[in-house]
């Protein structure tokens, strides 16, 4: 295996669930990304074992990706030398992550590549409307086309980085 991306948020039900649906299906249109692994994982465990969120399963299936077959997990010292690249959706997930796993790395926010950004946080949509988690997906799947550029850069940095349209 090439390289492995973990996305995180609080519960691993709602934002890091779509993140791992949507950067998967990158994943899986694209030949050069052959041997990326991704998961998701929540800084807390309440739901471990849940499904995702209605909401966010309906939502990322208008688009065409099935994230039902996902359970939450929590984030764990194993994750540490597992993952190249962890995203987190929020500041609090972060701090989470940089704290209790010194030595993970690299973390970044999921916006952190994102130019057009309007703030550092994907907002949980776990309290909001279906209205929300389709705001919440829309600006995932804007941030993970430039992660994903980012890390196919980095594996194959003497091609274009042009993936045709995914973002």
């Amino acid at each position: 295996m090439l390289l492995r991306v973990l996305f995180v948020c609080y519960e691993n039900i709602c934002r890091s669930p779509m993140a791992e649906g949507i950067f998967s299906a990158l994943v899986r249109r694209d030949a050069r990304a052959e041997g990326i692994v991704v998961e998701s994982a929540g800084t807390v465990c309440y739901q471990k074992g849940s499904l995702p969120d209605s909401r966010a399963v309906m939502v990322a299936g208008r688009y065409g990706i099935d994230i039902s077959p996902l359970r939450a997990r929590c984030i764990d010292e194993l994750d540490l030398g597992l993952f190249d690249w962890i995203f987190t959706m929020d500041a609090e997930n972060y701090q989470d992550v940089s704290n209790c796993f010194a030595g993970a790395g690299p973390v970044y926010m999921m916006t952190h590549f994102d130019p057009y950004a309007a703030c550092q946080d994907i907002a949980d949509p776990y309290y909001g409307s279906e209205d929300d988690f389709l705001r919440v997906y829309k600006q995932l799947d804007r941030a993970i086309g430039y992660a994903y550029r980012q890390i196919l850069g980095g594996l194959h940095s003497s091609e274009s980085s042009d993936i045709n349209g995914f973002s």
